[in-house]
């Protein structure tokens, strides 16, 4: 992340399409969150906490959040949610400027990522699955394949890595999957009706799909073009 913010200078063209737009705008904001978390990062090195455990708590954190949004704490658990993404972040700059930075850590963070998308995710199928007014079969069906599509986009980069190529490509990464699972819900909860948090689950679904065979067709390219 850090590479990416620092080449966007001030000299840079401004975007002239919505997409272009969109994307100035979220490093923007990107490059904004990073400097206010910066000192927080600092302090940690100096008092010698680890990564791994700024991952592990952030992990334990995440999976409150899950459970408040199965009890049907929506908006709360919109808050916790929110709170916690600073882990994802913090985790990453304490091991750079720590120098340390291992390949387990890396190992230890993405698999504990997976876990963290399936607490969220499996929050919401519990708060539709329950006999209460809100169960929708729908929305059940919905959340399982927002689930399956989280999984497949993480393991389609990752196996794209295995071979050599760099599939970050996409519609949606995590950074955007994990805003559009806490902002919203902070703000709105269960608001007209329930609609917003049923829009931004249905919306997370389709863009991770659309991510996996995005990067299914990168992968295709790039390894129809070295075979030639």
């Amino acid at each position: 992340m850090p590479a990416v913010l620092g080449a966007i200078g001030a000299a840079a063209p401004a975007p002239t399409t919505f997409p272009g737009l969109m994307s100035a705008v979220w490093q923007w904001i990107q490059r904004g969150y990073i400097r206010l978390v910066s000192p927080v990062a600092d302090w940690l090195v100096k008092r010698g906490v680890k990564p791994n455990t700024i991952t592990t708590t952030g992990l334990f954190c995440t999976i409150a959040a899950g459970v408040t949004f199965a009890s049907g704490h929506i908006s709360i658990g919109g808050w916790i949610l929110s709170v916690t993404a600073v882990f994802d972040v913090l985790d990453g700059m304490v091991a750079r400027r720590g120098g340390l930075e291992s390949k387990f850590g890396a190992f230890y963070d993405s698999t504990l990522d997976r876990i963290a998308d399936g607490a969220v995710l499996g929050g919401f199928t519990v708060f539709w699955a329950s006999g209460t007014a809100r169960h929708s079969l729908a929305m059940v069906v919905v959340c399982l394949f927002a689930i399956v599509g989280s999984y497949l986009t993480s393991y389609t980069r990752a196996r794209a890595e295995g071979l050599g190529l760099d599939a970050r490509v996409g519609l949606v990464q995590r950074p955007e999957r994990i805003v559009l699972m806490a902002a919203p819900q902070a703000l709105f909860g269960l608001a007209f009706d329930g609609l917003v948090l049923k829009a931004i689950v249905t919306l997370l679904a389709v863009t991770s799909w659309i991510t996996v065979f995005q990067r299914i067709a990168y992968v295709r390219r790039a390894t129809a073009e070295a075979a030639r």
